[in-house]
């Protein structure tokens, strides 16, 4: 619920902090949603939403941004604190914001969106292209220079390419024109990439204003006019008292499972697990643990940007390990299982939407735990080859026996060899107690001879 973290004022109601410090996800969206109901119920005048993000996910970027549309509170966003960045799908939230403000020395922009994980991440097409002068001149200018660059433009590919900007373009201008903001360059900032400061955002009419912390922005937005769902509000925020709403810990659980190396080293617990049960049914302990660590994988996956040709890659990396380990190829197999799942792993998330690659260093520590299984199963190949044989016909030849009753020459009877109960037929008489040694094998039966015979010669 909520706690109190600073007072101006006793009794004038309360404004609800949220902050928002990393990749926009479902986990985000949950703590945001739920931050947003909290509010409303405790009756809070507005919501603050601190916000430094490179970016993120598509879906959760616009189920934020659905519940700022229909919020019966304002919600403002402060990019802040100085330092920090509103780009990719944080510049949406921005725009759909009632108030839109920033911190000294913060920045905006770079919206364009990536096609394979359907979102709005990625950076900026040109580096120093963060302080453009706006206007009629600017955009004409930035539409001139990106025909003659095409190189330049986020469109430039596919059909669905094309759709995926035309779409993010339709979507933020909707923003910008229901605000009252720049929509000219909230489509320079999908098409193009590019990105503003906060000093030149303010100039160019992008946010409403600048502060340098939440009291001046407080008293600066004193007094404004929004629209909210419900109709035009005017802001009273004169001596609120701030409220900070942290995470609970299932939006922290959530968190950490969609956390992309989390949910890569879930899904090698849980491959890695069933293995282990299928080599040694009965053991449960793995069986259970890979289960349920493949399960929240598998969970993970179906809300993070996953590349299923990298996941087919893996698969395939991990079958060929496995083959090695039943049908040994000298390392033909061994080596391709490897490469295959090295390649996967990295191809495995849309490293191009912020936050969401999968740490080299993981893909590296699990890649060489199969070199070591597979080298492993390569010794225990060749040192099966070299041992003694131990089963079989050959294993039971010259083992020895005490005959339980007399048998004459070529009578069955049965008697105890190498632990085992046998049918046994002696080349010769046997008494009861005389030992014998084992010298054919005919199906479960032992052709054996008293030992007595071969050491008279």
């Amino acid at each position: 619920m909520l706690a109190a973290t600073s007072t101006r004022a006793e009794g004038a109601g309360q404004a609800v902090v949220v902050s928002l410090d990393d990749a926009i996800s479902p986990a985000t969206a949950a703590y945001f949603d739920r931050a947003l109901d909290d509010a409303i119920d405790a009756g809070a005048r507005l919501l603050i939403l601190e916000l430094d993000t490179p970016g993120g996910l598509d879906s959760a970027m616009r189920d934020i941004i659905k519940r700022i549309l229909a919020s019966p509170i304002p919600v403002v966003t402060y990019v802040s604190p100085s330092g920090s960045r509103a780009a990719s799908a944080g510049t949406y939230i921005l725009y759909a914001s009632h108030v839109a403000a920033m911190a000294p020395a913060t920045n905006l922009g770079a919206a364009t969106p990536i096609p394979v994980g359907g979102s709005p991440g990625g950076t900026p097409t040109k580096p120093g292209a963060d302080q453009p002068e706006s206007g009629p001149k600017d955009e004409s200018s930035g539409d001139a220079e990106s025909a003659s660059q095409p190189s330049e433009v986020a469109p430039a590919g596919t059909a669905s390419r094309r759709k995926a900007v035309n779409d993010a373009v339709a979507y933020i201008r909707g923003l910008a024109e229901r605000r009252g903001r720049n929509a000219d360059w909230a489509e320079r900032a999908v098409r193009e990439g590019v990105s503003l400061s906060a000093d030149a955002a303010l100039a160019d009419n992008v946010i409403d204003l600048v502060a340098a912390s939440i009291p001046e922005l407080l008293a600066a937005i004193d007094g404004r006019t929004v629209e909210l769902a419900t109709g035009a509000v005017t802001l009273a925020t004169e001596g609120l008292t701030l409220q900070r709403v942290e995470p609970d810990w299932r939006v922290e659980l959530l968190s950490i499972i969609t956390n992309p190396t989390v949910a890569y080293i879930l899904m090698m617990i849980g491959i890695y697990g069933l293995l282990l049960e299928g080599y040694s049914p009965g053991a449960i302990v793995p069986g259970v643990v890979g289960s349920i660590a493949l399960l929240l994988a598998l969970f993970a996956f179906q809300a993070l940007p996953i590349n299923y040709a990298g996941l087919a890659l893996m698969a395939l990396g991990l079958a060929l390990m496995v083959a090695e380990a039943f049908a040994p190829s000298f390392g033909a197999l061994g080596l391709g299982g490897v490469a295959a799942f090295v390649f996967g792993s990295i191809m495995l998330m849309d490293t191009d939407v912020p936050g969401y690659g999968v740490n080299l260093g993981v893909i590296g520590g699990i890649a060489m735990v199969g070199c070591a299984g597979m080298v492993l199963s390569a010794w225990m190949f060749a040192r099966s080859r070299r041992a003694p044989i131990s089963t079989a016909s050959e294993a039971l030849a010259g083992e020895c026996g005490v005959a339980d009753t007399p048998l004459a020459a070529g009578e069955a009877g049965w008697s105890v060899v190498a632990g085992e109960t046998w049918k046994i037929r002696p080349t010769a008489p046997l008494e009861a107690g005389e030992r014998f040694r084992v010298v054919d094998r005919e199906g479960l039966e032992l052709q054996v001879e008293p030992v007595r015979t071969t050491a008279s010669h």
